[in-house]
């Protein structure tokens, strides 16, 4: 047989293809059949009966541990993205001491503000608000070569760039306990008997902007 899905000889979209993540949550549901498959293990014997119960309680429990592990990556997002905003603070305010720094870079520094338990939405507004105004800040830190050789401004990008780093490893951390999460509501009969009975949805991933899109297809150098 064949390979259904050959490398050498299969059909090849030459000029790529961008993908996106489905801003959509889709509920679980299950048919009039597991409520049979259910009825019938009672039918057969209690011990069955007894046997599904416990797993559908070790299923709850389960999907409520899988939460607070949601809410926990979640929130380490939230710290580093505090973190960057105490950073961009503190460098804007010494750039401002060294020089006539654009106002509307100041005023977009005390907006920012990071905090625990934001929305997915509102975490990604801020992470990109927080780009936008280092994207404005940095240019003007290289101009002045005084400000560059500034130890505390030269620790503070540093620490930018380490903090960068580790809201990717915590995004990606985040994305892996959606999927578990999302893989996890359709195993069926337990799990996915649960998480219909309990309204549960599929969760989506963190997604990139638009903007960062594009401007991950430009040429840097």
């Amino acid at each position: 047989m064949a390979n259904e899905l050959d490398e050498l000889t299969g059909p090849v979209n030459t000029q790529g293809r961008d993908i996106n993540v489905i801003e959509k949550q889709l509920p679980v549901t299950v048919g009039f059949g597991s409520t049979l498959f259910e009825i019938f293990l009672w039918l057969c014997l209690i011990i069955p009966g007894l046997i599904f119960l416990f797993m559908k309680i070790g299923a709850k429990n389960y999907f409520r541990k899988l939460q607070q592990k949601l809410q926990a990556d979640a929130s380490q997002i939230d710290n580093y993205l505090e973190q960057r905003v105490v950073i961009l603070q503190n460098v804007a305010g010494l750039v401002a001491k060294a020089i006539d720094l654009d106002k509307d870079v100041m005023k977009n520094v005390a907006a920012l503000r990071g905090g625990a338990n934001m929305s997915d939405e509102a975490r990604n507004e801020l992470a990109q608000n927080i780009d936008k105004v280092f994207g404005r800040l940095f240019p003007q830190v290289e101009a002045y070569p005084e400000l560059k050789a500034h130890q505390a401004i030269a620790d503070a990008m540093q620490q930018n760039s380490y903090l960068q780093k580790e809201i990717t490893a915590a995004r990606t951390l985040y994305n892996d306990t959606v999927s578990q999460w999302n893989a996890s509501l359709y195993e069926w009969p337990t799990k996915q008997i649960v998480a219909a009975r309990a309204g549960y949805t599929t969760r989506i991933p963190f997604t990139a902007s638009a903007e960062i899109k594009q401007q991950a297809r430009e040429s840097f150098f």
